[in-house]
């Protein structure tokens, strides 16, 4: 098997064109697709210009209750700039944005998602008995 990529992420969400709203107007993510041909599904996609995985904002899914997503991450090549700007769209954050051991981070309140800068994420050695940060000559 020869997985290449990562399509989609389902987001449960409570209101579907608020969160729409939310990450077409205020993140600045493209509309990928959105369809309300089958009854009692709404069904919107959003993604970064030129991304390789969607966001499927969801309310479908009982296992998946609004709010219920964690640890989405996504990544901004300058976010001191981006935090500057989501604040002056009203966003709020638990903080500004600070060194976590991986990379430099900022959470919104009340969202489950956090915006981070750093490069790619490396692959793991399967040599490593660890997985924390890599030491200073493996960076």
């Amino acid at each position: 098997m020869a997985i290449k990529d990562v399509a989609v992420v389902s987001v449960p969400v409570s209101d579907p064109l608020r969160a729409k709203a939310f990450y077409t107007g205020v993140l600045g993510l493209e509309l990928v697709r959105e369809d309300d041909s089958v009854p009692g599904f709404h069904w919107i996609q959003v993604a970064p210009k030129d991304g390789t995985t969607a966001l499927t904002l969801v309310t479908w899914f009982e296992s998946m209750p609004a709010g219920s997503l964690r640890g989405l991450v996504l990544r901004s090549p300058d976010l001191q700039a981006d935090y500057q700007e989501l604040v002056a769209k009203g966003v709020e954050f638990d903080g500004p944005p600070g060194r976590t051991p991986y990379a430099e981070a900022a959470t919104p309140t009340g969202i489950a998602s956090s915006f981070s800068r750093h490069e790619r994420t490396r692959r793991p050695d399967p040599g490593r008995r660890d997985r924390g940060p890599a030491p200073e000559r493996e960076r």
